[in-house]
């Protein structure tokens, strides 16, 4: 299998840790991808008509793309125990949601500012993607600390890289401010092995 990928993107992340976490890192080969939304990488439209990363090339089918189908399918693939059986198993999807609608609104903040011209910026946007992250944030530290602190799932590995991607691109925000069971958790749970082994660049 083949994995299209960035260092920079968190949801690459998200699969670069399961896959560490599953002890197969070795058995899928990276494939480094330039794709922006302006700029579509070929190798990776050939494969994926949204032209975006991460997507999974298989030996025997479709190549698979947005993280949370690819998490999935390798989880599964692997015989992995990341999306547990029972009521917990909602809690994990939610919790995977949850983490990548912090995405959805911190990656474009990025995007404003590094594709936009100056005069076509528009602040209000940029705050109104960072309410949305903070609302999240929130919620995960007085709801979801509980779920954090149990068995290693899907959702813990999506709310920790999500949380490393605001360090990352948007440190000076201060996302800890408020927040300190899960910026207590968070601090454990970046000194696995697998969340050392990711850090992002770019």
């Amino acid at each position: 299998m083949k994995l299209y990928h960035s260092p920079a993107s968190p949801y690459v992340r998200k699969i670069n840790v399961l896959l560490h976490e599953l002890g197969v890192s070795e058995q899928v080969e990276r494939l480094p991808t330039h794709t922006t939304v302006l700029q579509s990488d070929a190798a990776l439209l050939a494969k994926n008509p949204l032209a975006k990363v991460p997507a999974l090339e298989r030996d025997d089918g479709a190549t698979l793309y947005d993280s949370r189908v690819i998490s999935a399918f390798l989880n599964d693939h692997f015989g992995g125990a990341f999306y547990p059986q029972g009521s917990r198993r909602w809690e994990t999807l939610v919790l995977e949601a949850t983490a990548d609608g912090i995405l959805d609104s911190a990656v474009p903040m990025v995007y404003e500012v590094r594709l936009r011209p100056e005069n076509e910026r528009s602040p209000a946007y940029v705050e109104a993607l960072w309410a949305k992250v903070e609302r999240a944030v929130g919620a995960l530290n007085d709801r979801w600390i509980s779920h954090l602190s149990g068995p290693l799932d899907m959702g813990q590995i999506s709310v920790g890289c999500a949380l490393g991607y605001l360090d990352f691109r948007h440190g000076a925000r201060n996302w800890r401010d408020g927040n300190d069971d899960l910026a207590a958790w968070f601090a454990r749970f970046s000194e696995r092995a697998s969340m050392q082994a990711t850090i992002p660049s770019g």
